[in-house]
C-alpha cells in the first residue's frame, strides 16, 4: 500500500529517503567517504547536518587537530575522496571548502611533539677510551729504556722536539680533517708531506745544542712515531696503532718479573717504532689509491695557524706542569680519551637542549648547564687520579678545564680565542719560570685558572646561542 508523503516545512519530515535497488560495489575508500546504498534528499534552506558533520569531525580529529589552516583538511578530505555529492546530500554544505571550515573550526587544534631523533653526537665510547690509553703508552718506551741513556742529559732535547712535534700535529690534524670532506686521497697526501716535514723539523730542533748521535737518534724516534701515530689517529685506525705498539706493552708489562737486558730493551722500542711506521705507510698508500677530485677547493694554511698555536701552547702548559707534578701529567694524558667523549657528549645534549626550548633565554641556561656538568664531570673523573699522584690537585685540574674547554671551541669552528688565552697563559707561565721570578709556585694555577674562566665565558657567548648547535 502506498500513498503521498508530506513534507511541508515544520512537520518534522524534512528529508526523503529512497533506497536504491542495487548497491554499489565497495570501494577502497573510508566509511564516511562512501555514497551509501541511500540517497539522501535534503530541502533547500535548512543548512548543514550537524549530528553527521560532528561525527567526521570525532572521526577525523586525530588527523585535523594538527592543521593550522582549513585547507589543511580539504586537502585531506580530497586526498580521502569525498565527492562533491557526498558533501552536499550527506553533510549538507555547498562545497568543500565549506566543509573542511566547519571541521577546523570543531577540533581544538593539537600540537603532537614529534618522535624523538637519534643523536648524530652518540659517542664511540670504547673508540675514546683507545685514544686515551694510546695517547700515554708512548710513555713505556721511556721506561723500557731508562737504562740505557741519561733521561736528564737528553730530557731538554726531547721536550723542545715533543712541544714541536705538538704543535704541528695540531695544525696538520686539522688540515687534514679539512681534506678529509675533499675525499681520503688528498687527505693522504696531506698527511704524508705534512707528516714527513713536521718529523724533519722536530729533529733538527735536537741539533741546536749541538752534534749529539744518540740525541738525534732519540729525537729522531721520538718524532716519526708522533709524526705516524698522528696519522693513524687522524684516520681513526686506532686499533692498529694498538697492534703496532703491542712489543712496547709486552715489553713493559714483564718488567716487574724480568730483566729483558739490554738488547730487548733498546729493540722493543724500535720494532714498535717500525710497526707503526709501517701502519701508517700502509693506510696512506691504500689512501692514495682511491679517486682524486681534481678540482676541489683548497683551503688556505693560515686556517690551521690558530690550531698549532693552540698546540704549542698546550704543550708548554703541560711541561711546565710536568716539572712541579709529572705523575698528574700522566693521569691528565689518560683523561683525554674521557674528553674526548665528553666533548661528543656537549654537542648531543646542546641539540636536545635546543629542541626543548622555546626561547632564546631559555636555551641559554640550559646551553650553562649542559656546558657547567660536562665540565664539571670531567675534572670530578680526574680529580681522584690527581690526589692519587700526591701533589697538590690544583694545576693540574685548572689546566685540564682551560684544555677541554678550548678543543670545546675548537670543535665548534672558533679557533683564536681559545688560541690566544692559552699562548698568553703559557707566556706568562713560562717567563715566569724561565726568570725565576716570585711567586713561581702559584703562577702556573693563577694563569691557568684565569684562561679556564675567560674560555669558559667565551664558551657560554658563543654557544649559548642556538646557531651554532642547528
Amino acid at each position: 500500500m502506498s500513498g503521498p508523503l508530506s513534507l511541508e516545512p515544520g512537520d518534522g519530515h524534512d528529508t526523503l529517503a529512497l533506497r536504491l535497488a542495487t548497491p554499489r560495489p565497495p570501494r577502497r575508500r573510508p566509511r564516511w567517504a562512501l555514497d551509501d546504498a541511500t540517497l539522501a534528499i535534503r530541502l533547500p534552506g535548512h543548512g548543514p547536518d550537524e549530528e553527521a558533520v560532528s561525527t567526521l569531525a570525532a572521526e577525523l580529529a586525530d588527523a585535523i587537530g594538527p592543521a593550522v589552516h582549513p585547507y589543511e583538511v580539504a586537502a585531506l578530505l580530497e586526498a580521502e575522496g569525498l565527492s562533491a555529492s557526498v558533501i552536499k546530500e550527506r553533510y549538507g554544505h555547498p562545497n568543500l571548502f565549506s566543509l573542511a571550515t566547519a571541521l577546523y573550526e570543531r577540533v581544538p587544534r593539537t600540537f603532537p611533539e614529534p618522535p624523538p631523533a637519534p643523536d648524530p653526537w652518540r659517542p664511540d665510547t670504547l673508540r675514546c677510551l683507545l685514544r686515551g690509553v694510546l695517547f700515554a703508552l708512548p710513555a713505556l718506551a721511556h721506561l723500557l729504556t731508562a737504562p740505557l741513556w741519561s733521561l736528564t742529559r737528553y730530557a731538554p732535547v726531547l721536550i723542545v722536539a715533543g712541544i714541536a712535534s705538538w704543535a704541528w700535529g695540531q695544525a696538520l690534524g686539522h688540515r687534514a680533517h679539512l681534506r678529509l670532506v675533499t675525499g681520503r686521497r688528498e687527505a693522504s697526501g696531506t698527511l704524508f708531506a705534512g707528516s714527513l716535514l713536521g718529523a724533519a723539523m722536530a729533529t733538527a730542533l735536537a741539533l741546536i745544542p749541538g752534534p749529539d748521535t744518540l740525541a738525534l737518534a732519540v729525537a729522531a724516534g721520538q718524532s716519526l712515531y708522533l709524526a705516524a701515530a698522528g696519522v693513524l689517529l687522524v684516520l681513526a685506525r686506532e686499533r692498529l696503532l694498538l697492534a703496532a705498539l703491542s712489543p712496547l706493552i709486552a715489553g713493559a708489562a714483564v718488567l716487574p718479573w724480568w730483566e729483558p737486558g739490554p738488547l730487548a730493551r733498546a729493540g722493543l722500542p724500535l720494532l714498535a717504532l717500525l710497526a707503526t711506521l709501517a701502519a701508517a705507510g700502509h693506510v696512506l698508500w691504500r689512501g692514495r689509491t682511491g679517486p682524486s677530485a681534481p678540482h676541489a677547493p683548497r683551503t688556505p694554511v693560515r686556517a690551521s695557524l690558530p690550531y698549532g698555536l693552540f698546540g704549542l701552547a698546550a704543550a708548554v702548559l703541560v711541561v711546565l706542569t710536568g716539572r712541579q707534578q709529572p705523575y698528574a701529567v700522566i693521569a691528565l694524558t689518560l683523561s683525554m680519551g674521557p674528553a674526548e667523549w665528553l666533548l661528543y657528549r656537549y654537542r648531543g645534549w646542546s641539540v636536545a637542549a635546543l629542541r626543548g626550548s622555546a626561547t632564546p633565554g631559555g636555551f641559554l641556561l640550559r646551553s650553562a648547564g649542559v656546558l657547567a656538568g660536562c665540565l664539571g664531570a670531567y675534572l670530578l673523573l680526574l680529580l681522584p687520579a690527581a690526589l692519587l699522584t700526591g701533589a697538590d690537585p690544583a694545576t693540574p685540574l685548572l689546566l685540564a678545564a682551560a684544555l677541554w674547554t678550548a678543543l670545546l671551541l675548537q670543535a665548534f669552528g672558533t679557533a683564536w680565542p681559545p688560541a690566544l688565552l692559552c699562548l698568553a697563559a703559557a707566556a706568562s707561565a713560562g717567563a715566569v719560570t724561565a726568570l725565576d721570578l716570585p711567586p713561581e709556585p702559584v703562577v702556573l694555577p693563577a694563569v691557568c685558572a684565569a684562561a679556564a674562566l675567560c674560555l669558559a665565558v667565551c664558551a657560554l657567548r658563543v654557544l649559548g646561542r642556538p646557531s651554532p648547535h642547528a
